[in-house]
């Protein structure tokens, strides 16, 4: 009691475990997570987030391991690929401590050497990815190209030439010549080691792997948009098959939407049913680019798996058989699908009008 009254009095407040937080433990911060990264991890981790930079880039490339040239993952902005506009992104797993201008010092060398040489263009920017980010010092060194391209001078016969190619002509890149004159006009500037923080964010806004690999849930979802007065191309063959129904239902050859106004309860059945097919096509919308490739349409398939039953059951006509399987989705349990707490039952009623619209449902049979 004393330790529970001085835990109130030191923090104001004493807070109440979730569920989830109960059942598993705290949520880890990011940062500490990564940290925990191995090399292959990190390079992973790094292509994921250049690869879903989709605005950046029309093309990505992962070519890990030694032999690299200075290059883990490369961002292509035309087709031209290492001959046009690209950018680099070097991945150094270091976990003893945040990088330093040693740990850079030979990567910068080769961007320079085989630039140089014609191998590649050199890229528009060139980052260092770490887990721990850069020391003070380089970040200091690289947030002044100055200094950053003085350090390289005064340091290339220690740090840099002999760490540049291992070929057996070639033991040390000597700065001299052509190479130094073309060296000394380099823009510096394309240099950069961001912050893992800023790395972090940038995967979180920019890829949809944030969630499988850190948690956290999504976020709030924007309203679903309501359906415009006239039926919409994207809705024809789903509407066409309630209009199937609601024909079977009062018996005859077919239906119009303009009949729909002699009965009430068909006219509101079909608003509504239009209504949730557009929450379920906002919600496939907003997670498109925030969850893995697939994740909706996994939904869709639970959502059909959870109701095919109930379809296939004997009905007076298309118009119950659609009502017994919507009321089934709505209540079907989830629970293990990522999207289960935003997929409301309005979105998955929807889904199943998505399933007619794709003749995975029938109503009239």
């Amino acid at each position: 009691m004393e330790e529970t009254e001085a835990a109130i009095a030191e923090t104001g407040s004493v807070t109440e475990q979730s569920a989830i937080e109960f059942e598993n433990g705290p949520k880890l911060d990011p940062l500490h997570i990564v940290a925990s990264y191995n090399a292959d991890q990190w390079e992973d981790f790094t292509h994921e987030w250049v690869h879903s930079l989709e605005s950046e880039y029309l093309d990505t490339d992962h070519a890990p391991g030694s032999g690299d040239k200075g290059i883990d993952v490369a961002g292509f902005r035309d087709r031209d690929r290492f001959a046009g506009a690209w950018d680099n992104y070097q991945c150094k797993c270091y976990q003893r401590a945040p990088l330093g201008f040693k740990d850079v010092a030979p990567e910068i060398g080769k961007i320079l050497w085989y630039s140089f040489l014609g191998t590649y263009t050199a890229p528009q920017q060139c980052f260092y990815i770490a887990p721990k980010g850069a020391s003070p010092t380089l970040s200091h060194l690289i947030n002044h190209a100055p200094n950053l391209k003085e350090k390289v001078f005064s340091e290339w016969d220690k740090m840099i030439s002999r760490n540049i190619t291992n070929t057996k002509d070639i033991k040390n890149v000597e700065l001299s010549g052509d190479f130094k004159e073309y060296v000394d006009k380099f823009d510096f500037r394309i240099f950069r080691a961001p912050s893992t923080r800023w790395v972090l964010e940038q995967f979180r806004t920019n890829t949809p792997f944030y969630n499988k690999r850190f948690g956290g849930g999504l976020p709030a979802r924007p309203k679903a948009e309501k359906p415009p007065e006239k039926v919409s191309e994207a809705e024809k063959t789903y509407v066409e098959c309630l209009l199937d129904a609601y024909a079977e239902h009062k018996g005859l050859e077919a239906v119009s939407i303009s009949d729909l106004n002699k009965w009430k309860q068909l006219r509101n059945h079909l608003n509504r049913s239009r209504e949730a097919f557009f929450d379920a096509e906002g919600l496939r919308v907003f997670v498109r680019d925030k969850t893995e490739p697939g994740t909706f349409e996994s939904l869709q398939d639970e959502v059909h798996d959870g109701v095919i039953d109930t379809s296939d059951m004997p009905h007076d006509d298309g118009y119950k058989r659609v009502l017994a399987v919507t009321n089934t989705a709505q209540s079907l349990a989830l629970d293990a699908h990522p999207l289960n707490k935003i997929a409301r039952p309005v979105a998955r009623r929807g889904v199943c009008h998505q399933l007619a619209n794709d003749g995975k449902l029938v109503w009239k049979q």
